[in-house]
């Protein structure tokens, strides 16, 4: 195998120009960059006669990279929004001819809908304004109650809201499954980027209000910049990439045995950061999730990283109980909490989300073991966090110590980049842990 990962630091999150297309479809905020998986796979030495895995897909970054490649691949995807868009992103065999036509059908009659009601997709033409054309104000569609409540307050205006819901149901009412999912992803794209009032940083929150913005003008766009991506990707659009909506700690349910060469992902980071928040608002509005027990089921579904994400019957820290250093850090989380006199329930968490987070991904790691090919090398992008009253927790370092006695060989712990802690303003790592599976006869050992 090659050397080290090369050290970067600073902003070299931002997506490469020449990585664009099909990456820009849809993406979270703060995803590892494609380059990061180009590098990987260079060091592993991976071929198209190897499989891919990345437990922990998201948004497809490693799907689409191995796929550019050349490399099959398979994505593991709780989440139903990212699992969604990680099967759209890697779907190429679509007409481009065909993608174009139907848009335009579908976004005359989402405008047709619109000027019957005194709309205009460009928001120049104020609400108020229209009585002065003879025509009543609107009524504005609106979600469920039920639905509505999931969302953070203020999260889109009532006019953005009216017209991506008429395009939504304009994509329905003309479905064509040969080329939905791809302007259903486009949807979810305008519908964060040019509609609401999101804002993103290390959690998302709520700008100003953007009281009218244009939505099927910038779906279109998105759709011709769909096209055009396809276009251009059509040399690898027979490449296998698939993505299963699964739980990353039950793998063995999904993937064969001795199935997988190597594994290049990025799980949840062990901080307060609620992941099913990144998308609720485009989950909602396309129905992915509509109710309380919607979300509930999500997130029983994910590694916990976040107090907002446990629950009583959770049993994952018993995986994790004679770690000392993992021990060692919830009791410095918990010691501090009560010198602080924080009571809140969920800072009274804060303590067992360590431990659960641990304890997960041990479970995962245990889990994995069966999948992997004797030889798999392995690569996870994790990074340090304090986010638990600014006690640190070296990521990098623990996931390691817990891979070893489940049979897996540490390879390196390589420095990818660097950032600020929001509270302290400390630099803290991003690394790429490298392991390695040797084979039959290491399952043995571990939990």
């Amino acid at each position: 195998m090659r050397g080290a990962m090369q050290t970067t630091v600073g902003d070299d999150n931002k997506i490469r120009r020449e990585d664009r297309a099909a990456h820009d479809w849809y993406r979270f905020v703060l995803s590892f960059p494609p380059h990061l998986v180009r590098a990987c796979a260079e060091r592993f030495g991976l071929n198209p006669s190897k499989q891919m895995l990345d437990p922990f897909c998201g948004t497809g970054t490693t799907l689409v990279e191995c796929k550019k490649l050349g490399l099959p691949s398979i994505g593991i995807e709780a989440n139903p929004m990212a699992h969604f868009a990680s099967r759209v992103k890697v779907d190429w065999n679509v007409s481009p001819e065909r993608l174009l036509g139907h848009a335009a059908e579908v976004a005359r009659l989402a405008l047709a809908t619109l000027k019957a009601q005194g709309i205009d997709d460009e928001p120049e033409l104020p609400l108020f304004g229209r009585r002065n054309r003879g025509l009543s104000a609107p009524i504005l569609r609106a979600l469920p109650e039920e639905s509505r409540k999931l969302l953070l307050r203020d999260s889109i205006s009532p006019l953005p809201l009216h017209k991506a819901l008429v395009l939504r149901d304009a994509i329905n009412e003309l479905r064509d499954e040969a080329v939905s999912g791809h302007e259903r992803l486009a949807l979810a794209r305008t519908i964060v980027h040019d509609a609401s009032n999101l804002q993103f940083g290390p959690e998302v929150g709520v700008g100003p209000s953007r009281k009218d913005a244009a939505v099927i003008t910038p779906w279109m766009r998105c759709i011709k910049a769909m096209a055009n991506d396809i276009n251009s990707l059509a040399t690898w659009r027979h490449v296998e990439a698939t993505a299963y909506k699964a739980d990353a700690r039950q793998i063995s349910h999904i993937l064969g045995r001795q199935s997988v060469d190597a594994v290049i992902t990025s799980p949840p980071y062990p901080n307060e950061k609620d992941y099913t928040r990144t998308t609720r608002l485009e989950s909602v509005i396309l129905e992915f999730i509509s109710s309380k027990d919607d979300l509930r089921g999500l997130k029983r579904s994910l590694v916990r990283s976040n107090t907002r994400g446990v629950y009583r019957g959770d049993t994952d820290d018993l995986l994790v109980a004679n770690h000392g250093e993992i021990q060692r850090i919830a009791h410095a989380i918990e010691t501090r909490r009560m010198e602080l006199r924080k009571t809140s329930g969920f800072e009274r968490q804060y303590a067992r989300v360590a431990k659960l987070y641990f304890g997960g991904m041990a479970r995962h790691f245990a889990e994995l073991r069966s999948v992997l090919r004797p030889g798999a090398y392995l690569a996870y992008v994790v990074g340090d966090q304090a986010s638990y009253l600014r006690v640190m927790i070296r990521t990098g370092q623990l996931l390691a110590d817990i891979a070893r006695p489940l049979g897996y060989q540490v390879e390196g712990i390589d420095l990818f980049r660097t950032r600020l802690a929001t509270a302290t303003r400390e630099a803290l790592r991003e690394e790429v842990v490298v392991l390695r599976w040797p084979g039959s006869g290491s399952t043995s050992g571990g939990h």
